[in-house]
């Protein structure tokens, strides 16, 4: 019975791989990004942006900020005066002011008394401090170090940390709260995941904050690193220790800037593409590079405007800011922009060198069975997700269209694209509250991730212009797409669903001889087959002109060739 099924999914895979032999109108748009990407450029910016510790409203976080908009001047964006209607090419800096201080590190030293190697110095390790960290005193502090079970910190004794440094292995936040409350000088935690493989990145330190006070009574909080920890363990079996610790920062009031540039569409200037990038976080990869695929992404963009060879007919947006705060704002302050944003795409983490980090490139799916029901090559990252409903679903043509965008980039040159169900934490996930489309490029597992040997030697140029060109690709094809665009990509995605049932009926046959029940595996198919036909129904918004006769009938057919070998599939599971 398995073969019958086999041969008769196929053909249907032939048939549409027929199909697609026609020319493709977005083919033409991979030579000309290839040629006008320059992913020294991108290189150049990210090299800017992770020399400098980043939170928002900081000296660095401005500076990446103002590196942006030199960049954006350069290549033929003007500075708004009346809005985005004052060319077709324009950017501004937006300016709030901030509900809370902001913070920047300048400097630290911690050494165990009687040593002469410090333990940790802010020139090697710099996520040693925690975010929001205050000062030591001119010429720093001598203090003995106490150890704190994490399974005591809420039962700490005055009597045994007040004028000392509590040690303990976890959040820094929850030890720093509770030395300083029973009158600790600060607090010192070591907490790293076991993907960061701290035992054999024995320096790494991933970074974390601690509460922000006043600045009068502010203590320090300082993160360790494996070797760190185990210098410091050592010391305390033979006895007592103290540890001399010298810590500068700022802790100062400031302004939230986020930059938004836009090559306004031609004739349907209202309706958008969103392309985001945060700017804070210390890291090279996470996320100096998606500010620096970014930068080159709107660069490469005026340049083809301005040549004439590439015309937006509907408004593509570029924008660098606050994680989530900055993109979610963006959506929400304005209603009615906010209804003519139809995709968003962010760039988080897309410059990694992979075979120096261990992550993978991945396009983080919308909501879809695969976040439901995660089997086969579908597997979710460390950093993990919840499982979800079928009522969260949000089909859409969205995430297969973008995989293919850079499915077709990696057939060029062998890049490894992978793609990982829904788990939240970007910048796409305000799109997706909004109801918008939105999907995340990112890599995943890296062992240097939120560390401090996340620096640029770890960035890869041909990883941040594959992600690039995949991701300009796919904007260029939604923001000027004709009726023989839309077509092709139904044609496309059509073929997606066709070799995505033809997977799990084979996944559903081995569950079956498994013990599952048949009822159970052909539910499965029947809402990967649903989430399909809803996700192409919705290809009536592609073309800019409009839905057509021709396209009608096309998602008619494709979903009538998906419903049809869904029935087929569901007989051949018993």
């Amino acid at each position: 019975m398995k073969n019958i099924f086999l041969v008769t999914l196929l053909a249907l895979t032939t048939s549409v791989a027929s199909a697609q032999k026609k020319p493709n109108t977005v083919d033409a748009y991979y030579p000309l990004l290839r040629n006008t990407f320059i992913e020294a450029n991108a290189y150049k910016t990210v090299a800017f942006v992770e020399s400098r510790w980043r939170v928002p409203g900081n000296s660095g976080f401005n500076q990446s900020i103002f590196e942006v908009e030199k960049t954006l001047q350069q290549a033929g964006y003007k500075k708004e005066v009346n809005g985005e209607a004052d060319g077709p090419l324009t950017y501004r800096i937006e300016t709030r002011p901030m509900k809370r201080l902001t913070w920047e590190p300048v400097n630290a030293v911690l050494t165990i008394e009687g040593e002469q190697e410090p333990l940790l110095k802010f020139a090697t390790n710099r996520n040693m401090l925690a975010m929001y960290s205050g000062n030591t005193p001119a010429g720093g502090i001598t203090a003995e170090v106490v150890f704190v079970d994490r399974a005591n910190i809420k039962s700490i004794d005055s009597t045994q940390v007040k004028g000392k440094i509590v040690f303990g292995e976890g959040n820094i936040g929850q030890f720093y709260q509770a030395a300083v409350k029973n009158g600790a000088l600060g607090a010192m935690t070591y907490n790293l995941p076991a993907y960061t493989q701290p035992e054999k990145n024995i320096n790494s330190i991933q970074f974390g904050g601690i509460s922000n006070q006043d600045s009068l009574s502010q203590k320090f909080g300082i993160l360790l690193s494996y070797a760190a920890k185990e210098r410091l363990k050592a010391a305390l079996q033979k006895g007592t220790v103290k540890v001399h610790v010298e810590v500068a920062s700022k802790i100062y009031q400031s302004k939230e800037l986020t930059v938004v540039a836009n090559a306004r569409g031609t004739t349907l200037p209202d309706e958008r593409f969103v392309f985001s990038a945060h700017v804070q976080e210390p890291g090279a990869n996470d996320n100096a590079t998606g500010v620096g695929t970014l930068a080159e992404m709107a660069r490469v963009t005026a340049q083809l405007i301005n040549q004439k060879k590439f015309e937006p007919k509907r408004t593509i947006t570029f924008l660098w800011g606050d994680e989530i705060i900055s993109t979610g704002r963006y959506i929400n302050e304005d209603t009615v922009r906010a209804k003519g944003i139809k995709w968003g795409l962010s760039l988080d983490m897309v410059g990694e060198d992979v075979s120096k980090t261990g992550g993978t490139f991945l396009i983080e799916k919308m909501p879809d069975p695969s976040a439901i029901w995660t089997r086969g090559q579908d597997k979710h990252t460390e950093w993990g997700g919840s499982v979800l409903q079928e009522s969260d679903m949000f089909p859409h043509y969205f995430n297969d269209l973008v995989l293919n965008r850079c499915r077709q980039q990696g057939k060029e040159n062998g890049w490894v694209v992978k793609s990982n169900p829904f788990e939240g934490g970007s910048d796409h996930t305000p799109f997706l509250q909004a109801k918008i489309p939105g999907l995340l490029m990112w890599h995943f597992t890296d062992m240097f991730y939120h560390t401090d040997a996340d620096r640029l030697n770890m960035v890869s140029a041909q990883e941040m212009k594959n992600v690039g060109v995949s991701a300009l690709a796919t904007a260029y094809a939604l923001t000027a797409a004709n009726e023989s665009t839309t077509i092709n990509l139904i044609d496309e995605l059509q073929k997606n669903a066709t070799d995505r049932l033809q997977t799990e009926y084979e996944l559903g046959l081995q569950a079956i001889k498994n013990g599952s029940p048949a009822d159970a595996e052909r539910h499965k198919i029947d809402v990967w087959a649903k989430w399909y036909t809803d996700a192409i129904a919705k290809m009536t918004d592609i073309n800019t002109a409009g839905a057509t006769a021709s396209i009608s009938t096309r998602i008619a057919s494709a979903q009538k060739t998906v419903s049809e070998l869904n029935l087929k599939i569901n007989a051949g599971l018993k």
